[in-house]
């Protein structure tokens, strides 16, 4: 019987169908540069509202959304007329998204009309498409006014809840990072992060690499995983791989942020003719772990590049974090100003967006103290002081019994308040007031005994050889003085 050699017939990996989508002039912008740059198996489109800015993209599949509502001039930098705009093409978009699309990036500049207002529903229908959805968006420039940064804040929000996982890159860091940039350069700056994140993500699935990480292992990270964090970084030399590393962490990507609490992390490592070895890999991976500070899930890649030397990239995907560890939407307490000008902290917000400065309605300050006239004085019970000797503090109990050596101190307050002038009553010596006090029955008794204090007495205590004795001849005073 002769060998016979079997064939099979096995059904070829049908690639990833990954649309990316610019929405608004901003996600338009960024999508036109991508489009130059060149992402590998990656489809392009342009959705806007604004028909010149439409007609300008090199982006050959173009969207106009919202004719009826805008007539093509734009959404007029009211994300409600964005939104709105949308829904109005949404049978338009879901037959666009429906082609058998696997995967889907929406990028948008938030804080505009269209990109604000219109991206949150593009991301509805592709997501409820069973499309796997990622949103990467920026923040506004500071100098772009606080109205705008509001708006981009509540168009994030209202993105993350129609997308499996989103990037959020913030203008204004890249602008502290990269110094004093020109107009028009610190806008291609973002664009370029934008281009970084979205290629990196989708090349990770469309780049056939020795380790391969294809779009299953993509889906599981991303999947459902809220807020995340991409980023990218190189090196060569000695140290490349900790260089690399480090590089990584300290993208203008992560937005301020850190790989700390992440679920899941995707890795991606890339080299050259200088190949990357298993020393420097563990390197990468145990700095990563120590960061990340849990035990956190990691599926890594190698894709060898023969067009580099000595360096070695590392992409870095970390998923898996919620809203509010973004710095941008930490949860924060409004300051109140009382009337006297502190600040108060006592309340704790749990709002993810506290974008408005909480301020007390003022009270009008109490200029006048109004007094009660003819108001009856109470009177105050008496008050007793007892006192105890230092030995009480070690018998362990309170005195509970009356003591024979007790001292009882009494205090007169209706004496006080009818005397006119106090200073009757600092007269009064205190064994009177003592008296007085034991014997109250006699309170309104005169005192026969008014000594004049003001004379010096004759008396003193002088010794001899029989003892101390009381002596009338006091030897420091002189009835002769000169």
């Amino acid at each position: 019987m002769s060998d016979e050699l079997m064939n099979f017939d096995l059904p070829q990996r049908k690639a990833a169908s990954i649309k990316v989508i610019g929405v608004g002039g901003g996600g338009s912008n960024a999508v036109n540069h991508m489009y130059q740059l060149g992402i590998k198996d990656v489809d392009f489109i342009v959705c806007n509202t604004d028909v010149q800015d439409l007609q300008k993209s090199p982006v050959p599949v173009k969207v106009q959304i919202g004719d009826g509502l805008t007539g093509g001039r734009g959404a007029g930098s009211n994300p409600e007329v964005g939104e709105n705009a949308a829904k109005e093409s949404t049978a338009e978009l879901e037959k666009l998204l429906s082609d058998d699309t696997q995967m889907v990036f929406i990028t948008a500049g938030m804080g505009g009309g269209t990109g604000t207002g219109a991206a949150p529903v593009i991301a509805d229908i592709s997501k409820n498409l069973g499309v796997l959805t990622v949103g990467i968006v920026t923040i506004p420039f500071e100098f772009e006014g606080r109205k705008r940064y509001e708006y981009a804040l509540r168009g994030i929000e209202a993105l993350s809840q129609n997308v499996d996982s989103m990037l959020i890159i913030n203008n204004e860091t890249l602008r502290e990072k990269f110094g004093n940039l020109k107009i028009t350069e610190a806008f291609a700056k973002a664009d370029d992060v934008l281009t970084i994140a979205a290629k990196g993500i989708a090349e990770i699935i469309t780049v056939n690499g020795v380790i391969n990480v294809d779009f299953e292992d993509v889906r599981t990270v991303m999947k459902d995983s809220g807020v995340s964090i991409m980023a990218s970084g190189s090196a060569s030399g000695e140290n490349r791989a900790f260089e690399a590393i480090e590089e990584t962490l300290d993208s203008p990507l992560l937005n301020k942020a850190d790989i700390r609490g992440a679920k899941n992390i995707l890795l991606n490592f890339t080299s050259g003719k200088n190949e990357i070895t298993m020393d420097e890999i563990t390197i990468v991976t145990n700095y990563i772990i120590q960061k990340a500070e849990r035990d956190v899930n990691i599926i890594w890649g190698y894709v060898k590049n023969e067009e580099l030397d000595d360096e070695i990239g590392v992409t870095l995907i970390a998923t898996g974090f919620e809203m509010n560890s973004m710095p941008e939407f930490k949860a924060k307490a409004p300051i109140t100003i009382n009337e006297l000008g502190k600040k108060s902290s006592n309340q704790i917000v749990e709002n993810k967006i506290v974008s408005t400065l909480a301020v007390d309605e003022p009270r009008p300050l109490q200029t006048e103290i109004n007094w009660e006239q003819n108001s009856p004085i109470q009177a105050v019970p008496q008050q007793k002081i007892r006192l105890m000797n230092d030995d009480s503090m070690f018998k362990g109990k309170l005195h509970d019994e009356p003591q024979s050596d007790q001292t009882t101190v009494a205090f007169d307050y209706e004496k006080v308040r009818k005397m006119d002038d106090i200073t009757q009553f600092e007269k009064e010596p205190a064994y009177l007031r003592k008296k007085r006090a034991n014997n109250p029955q006699n309170d309104e008794e005169e005192v026969s005994e008014n000594p004049d204090y003001s004379k010096p007495s004759r008396f003193s205590i002088d010794e001899n050889a029989e003892g101390i004795y009381l002596s009338d001849n006091n030897k420091y005073l002189d009835h002769n003085a000169d």
